[in-house]
């Protein structure tokens, strides 16, 4: 397939997206370390979760999402979402002429640094794709990995139901054969999951170490702006910018407990997101 849009030559956000709010975990990571960068934060929320959807439904969803940052001005896509990184990542980056980064491989290699025995939770579809296994595997072959799809989690999270008791009882029921399996390292293979944080610390002994691989994103993130010479050296305040799909008024009041304000969210028609998949 021919390479889609190329950037604009005024090119100076970088653009970050995932499902829904799972993706501020990486937000939120970016705009602590990355402090001059401008951020686009795009939200599918008429079409979360993506963990129950195929490969090309996902691929013509993310084509349809890079295409329109790409009219918003990024210099940089992140798939803040371990199902698209998974499904999408590869080929859109073969389409694109542009900097696009998954958050897979950063957080495998930051497991495969820190334990042996390590469980992966996440979306169904990035558990069924393998591709935590053979990311964690390539980077240290004697280590053991244990994978569990979560269905349940984006749902709850997405509802702002994190102190629901059910939520802790499916967590738990969820944690039961990693912990049987006596892991180390607990990864959240999905970004959604570290909002989670309250609840697995009820659950898990302080002997698992958790990684978020939000934090090795922005790390690997940095190196590439570098290396690009894409980094901002601006002393001016940054913009950030905030879009869904779905409802923005329902998007702006869960995500701002997360972000530390309430954010002015805008919406984007799936219409408009379909037909440039298709363009």
């Amino acid at each position: 397939m021919a390479k889609f849009l190329q950037m604009p030559i005024q090119a100076d956000k970088i653009g970050v997206f995932d499902s829904g709010v799972g993706g501020l975990t990486v937000l939120r990571e970016i705009m602590a370390h990355l402090p001059s960068e401008s951020l686009l934060y795009f939200g599918d929320t008429a079409r979360v979760p993506y963990g129950n959807r195929t490969q090309s439904e996902l691929l013509r969803f993310v084509r349809g999402i890079i295409t329109w940052m790409q009219g918003q001005g990024v210099k940089m896509v992140v798939m803040a979402c371990n199902t698209s990184s998974a499904l999408a990542l590869e080929t859109v980056q073969a389409e694109f002429d542009l900097p696009i980064l998954g958050i897979i491989l950063p957080g495998a290699r930051a497991a495969a640094k820190t334990g042996r025995r390590i469980g992966v939770i996440s979306t169904v579809a990035t558990a069924q794709s393998n591709a935590y296994k053979q990311a964690i595997l390539e980077a240290s072959p004697a280590a053991r990995v244990w994978q569990v799809g979560c269905p349940d989690f984006v749902p709850l999270i997405e509802k702002g139901r994190i102190q629901d008791p059910y939520t802790l009882a499916v967590a738990t029921d969820y944690l039961k054969p990693l912990m049987a399996a006596n892991i180390d390292t607990l990864v959240y293979g999905c970004t959604h999951y570290p909002h989670l944080n309250p609840i697995m610390q009820r659950i898990l002994p302080s002997s698992i170490r958790v990684i978020n691989p939000a934090s090795s994103l922005v790390s690997a993130m940095a190196k590439e702006l570098d290396v690009l010479g894409l980094s901002s050296n601006s002393k001016t305040k940054r913009q950030i910018d905030f879009y869904v799909s779905g409802d923005p008024t329902q998007f702006a009041e869960v995500s701002g407990q997360w972000i530390g304000f309430t954010p002015d969210v805008q919406p984007v028609s799936l219409s408009i997101l379909e037909g440039l998949a298709i363009a």
